[in-house]
């Protein structure tokens, strides 16, 4: 019987699980809706049912060693969530607990971005890589950062909130309680937020001025942009150069060989990338110019289950 473990990604508007084996290789996935404005214990129940129902399809020929999940907000020390901005769950979520008193398998939970930091480090782009920062540009936006090959936890298990950093001390009002906060401009919603503001703006004709704030997607406004639509275009242009901005600043902190990006608004891919890339270097200390790599990530479909899988497996190796 071959030995598997569960990951677990929380999104603010998804979460998906899924069973992979220890060389890697996805076996089965789920996802569902997270219903993050309702209660805690729905969320609960609506995870048990979809991992029951994934082991009821699998558990004839794997066997679970542990638990890998990914979160927002996520404390590695204590296994809460503490304060997630974009889940309606109170100030702190007993995740950990919650989870291994239903199903009694090791768990191991860490903030989303750093579950994806690991899984790149172990699975993807970053194999071989000891310095490096990865960003989630989902729904809000989340950063892992590896240094000298460790998960950069901090003092108090929250390191790498990056998008908490401020790019406007008087700007857009963020879910966390403060004002303009990096993941109100670089992550879906953001972007989102800049095409609203950028169509009461802009004359030019648009299929995106069609839309309402909760029908438009990430997805849309790439296609949109690719189709050499100017709203979508601008927007992008905008969210790159705030982006390459402010990770011109964490290169003055972090020296990282590259910045990797995953999650919905990565999957733009070069038009978010390139003028991102020229913002940073623009913006960059001298001595650093012409030497951080920016990748995009080669898999962010399944980025988000190998990154809590990842955790998973390496907890098992430690530990054994």
């Amino acid at each position: 019987m071959k030995k598997i473990v569960l990951a677990i990604d929380i999104g603010g508007t998804n979460t998906k699980i899924g069973l992979v084996t220890k060389e890697g290789r996805i076996l089965g996935v789920k996802v569902f809706e997270t219903r993050a404005k309702l209660p805690y214990k729905n969320f609960m129940q609506k995870l048990e049912e979809k991992v029951n129902m994934l082991l009821n399809e699998h558990n004839a020929f794997f066997r679970i060693e542990a638990i890998g999940v990914g979160a927002p907000n996520v404390n590695i020390l204590t296994g809460n969530m503490e304060n997630p901005p974009n889940l309606n769950w109170g100030t702190s979520v007993p995740l950990t607990k919650s989870i291994e008193e239903i199903w009694k398998f090791p768990t191991i939970v860490a903030n989303d971005a750093n579950a994806a930091a690991i899984g790149e480090m172990t699975f993807g782009m970053a194999q071989g890589m000891k310095n490096f920062v990865m960003l989630t540009l989902g729904t809000g936006l989340g950063s892992g950062i590896v240094i000298n090959g460790q998960l950069l936890t901090g003092e108090h298990g929250l390191a790498g909130e990056l998008g908490h950093t401020k790019v406007d001390p008087y700007g857009r009002q963020c879910n966390c309680g403060l004002r303009g906060c990096l993941e109100n401009y670089v992550s879906v919603t953001g972007i989102k937020r800049t095409v609203f503001e950028l169509i009461s703006e802009m004359t030019e004709d648009s299929p995106l001025k069609k839309l309402s704030f909760d029908d438009l997607k990430g997805e849309m406004i790439a296609e949109a942009a690719l189709n050499g639509d100017p709203i979508a275009i601008k927007a992008f242009e905008l969210t790159g150069e705030i982006l390459g901005s402010k990770l011109a600043d964490s290169v003055a902190h972090l020296d990282p060989e590259a910045i990797i990006l995953a999650g919905g608004l990565g999957n733009a891919g070069d038009i978010l990338l390139n003028p991102t890339v020229a913002s940073m270097e623009k913006n960059l200390f001298t001595a650093y110019k012409g030497k951080i790599k920016v990748l995009i990530s080669k898999e962010p479909s399944a980025n988000s289950i190998l990154g809590p899988a990842a955790l998973a497996i390496n907890n098992l190796t430690y530990s054994s």
